[in-house]
């Protein structure tokens, strides 16, 4: 489907193609913007601030560290297991400069996923937060880790308040689980062997192995997309692409509270401000609302990355409405569809458009965007990013015309190598360079995709496809609902019918009631029988909703029956 429509969808100035290999590494365009705004400042948590010169310093002496004490070398794999906090992008820049590859670690992890993760990367090392550290005691001697950093939340805070915070923590409120490590090291005491070692430069290349992004796909364990640091340099030329005339060098403030181990946050946040010079403020702990609020009141922000289910929380918290929003200028979602319903309240309360992009791991991850001058919320995914093809293709593998829906396959520099040690998966998705998403998509006369849904979420009742999107967007614009999810279940008539699971903003809210407002609102074959109110639903760690641990819960319960 090329890029004819870009002419007209496109803002003035945005490239419809970009360099690759601009930098030759993620290392080259680190190391050139923090010596060009050594003096800004790059990372602020809990109120301790990280200049990029202080950034640099640090990750050299990590890095050193690695190199000379642990002796780890170019493409070892080096896992790092923490939330945000200002200890993730020194030990992920020091492990870079070090040539290492990145294996980003969730750090709420079971024994089982992390044992997979770290045996299927082959890991040498581990920095872990103190908090996980049990569940890597568990799993270590089953793997091929033979270091272990472990780290407080207020390593790198002040003294005193990092001293504080720790003891609270961990004996308060007994976050942090006993454990046995018996070769590890804490953090802030490698930082300073570090320092006092010489670091030493390490030749790295556009095809060398930035990262290990773990991603779970549809089925079997999860896998490790191959992402260079091509393909990442990539994706931040185009990120950049879109936002080279909004953001301003050196006066963006970027609130990150989604976890900079998912690849969203990693790229979109951590990544694409370096070149701006811009501040990310860390949010450690996203689901203590009211905290976060507290701490959006503190600075003049000017950007925010989330998904819809934080998007539509924020709107949810008492507090939030009365923040300043005069600063701000970009809001961008993804990860999961974005509701009409949440960006039409997000753009009243804050006076800024909801912008909805598309990404997947596999893609570094940024696909598509919504061109940042459109008016209102429109439902689509916006229009390819810069140097990127897209096709829709039916079942037989034949492009399908425009409105049509179809299997959404992407062709770019950002396009993953494959999965590690997997070939069979990576010939599943990969062919000719190009991409097969799962994604089921429909593109208009004006080049805007909008995603219908997940080939694998799509429910099929007497035939007929039934998309959840849809269904999930109906529900959350009733005022008793806060979220709602719509999945597939089994049926003796019509192959399958619509179940929908539904967190109540109404405590009195009935099953009648909901069945009735989409007898209303939604064709016969689309309507939910089934509903079940839950306190929450089951969420992956960037808040997208996870259809798959519903039915299997939903499958549990009917066998239990």
């Amino acid at each position: 489907m090329g890029k004819i429509w870009l002419e007209k969808s496109y803002p003035p100035g945005v490239d419809f193609e970009i360099n690759p290999d601009k930098y030759k590494s993620l290392v080259d365009l680190f190391l050139k913007y923090t010596t060009l705004y050594r003096d800004n400042t790059a990372f602020i948590n809990m109120n301790a601030t990280l200049s990029y010169q202080e950034l640099a310093q640090q990750a050299t002496d990590f890095a050193a560290y690695l190199q000379q004490d642990l002796g780890l070398v170019k493409g070892d794999k080096f896992a790092i297991m923490i939330p945000n906090t200002l200890q993730y992008p020194i030990a992920l820049f020091g492990a870079l400069m070090a040539g290492l590859t990145v294996v980003n670690v969730n750090p709420l992890y079971t024994a089982r996923e992390l044992e997979h993760q770290l045996k299927d990367s082959g890991t040498k090392a581990v920095l872990v937060v103190e908090n996980s550290a049990h569940v890597l005691a568990a799993v270590i001697d089953k793997t091929s880790v033979a270091h272990v950093i472990t780290t407080g939340i207020g390593d790198r805070l002040n003294l005193v308040k990092g001293t504080l915070i720790n003891f609270y923590l961990k004996h308060i409120k007994k976050l942090v689980p006993a454990y046995k490590l018996s070769n590890k090291i804490g953090f802030n005491t490698a930082l300073a062997i570090g320092k006092k070692l010489t670091f030493t430069p390490v030749r790295i290349t556009g095809q060398d192995l930035a990262f290990l992004q773990y991603t779970g796909g549809t089925t079997g364990p999860a896998k490790g997309a191959m992402l260079t640091h091509r393909n990442m340099v990539a994706n931040i030329e185009q990120s950049n692409a879109v936002t080279k005339n909004v953001y301003e060098v050196g006066r963006e403030f970027l609130i990150t509270a989604l976890p900079l181990y998912h690849v969203y946050a990693l790229t979109s946040n951590c990544l694409c401000f370096i070149p701006y010079g811009g501040t990310n403020l860390l949010i450690t702990n996203p689901r203590d609302m009211i905290g976060f609020v507290k701490e959006l009141a503190k600075y003049p922000f000017t950007a925010i990355t989330g998904v819809n289910t934080l998007f539509n929380a924020l709107l949810h918290t008492p507090g939030f409405e009365q923040l300043d929003f005069s600063a701000l200028k970009l809001s961008n979602g993804g990860g999961m569809a974005l509701q009409r319903p949440v960006a039409e309240r997000w753009q009243k309360v804050t006076g800024v458009r909801l912008l909805e992009g598309y990404g997947l791991t596999e893609c570094a991850p940024l696909v598509t965007v919504n061109p940042y001058d459109l008016q209102g919320y429109n439902g689509s995914i916006g229009v390819p990013v810069s140097s990127t093809d897209i096709r829709l293709l039916d079942d037989d593998g034949e492009l399908v015309g425009l409105g049509q829906p179809g299997e959404m396959w992407v062709k770019g520099p950002q396009v993953m190598r494959g999965y590690y040690n997997c070939q069979a998966a990576t010939d599943e998705v990969l062919k000719d360079g190009w991409l097969a998403t799962g994604d089921i998509a429909t593109m208009d006369e004006n080049g805007f995709f909008t995603i219908v849904d997940r080939k694998k979420d799509m429910i099929i009742v007497s035939g007929f496809n039934v998309y959840p999107n849809e269904i999930e967007e109906i529900l959350v614009m009733h005022q008793g609902v806060i979220e709602a999810a719509a999945i597939g279940v089994a049926n003796d008539l019509t192959g399958e019918t619509v179940k929908v699971f539904i967190v109540r903003k109404d405590p009195n809210l009935a099953e009648q009631e909901i069945i009735e407002y989409c007898q209303a609102r939604l064709t016969n074959y689309k309507r939910p029988k089934l509903v079940e109110f839950m306190d929450e639903l089951p969420k992956s760690n960037v808040g997208k909703v996870l259809r798959k641990e519903l039915r299997q819960y939903n499958l549990d319960k009917c066998s239990n029956q």
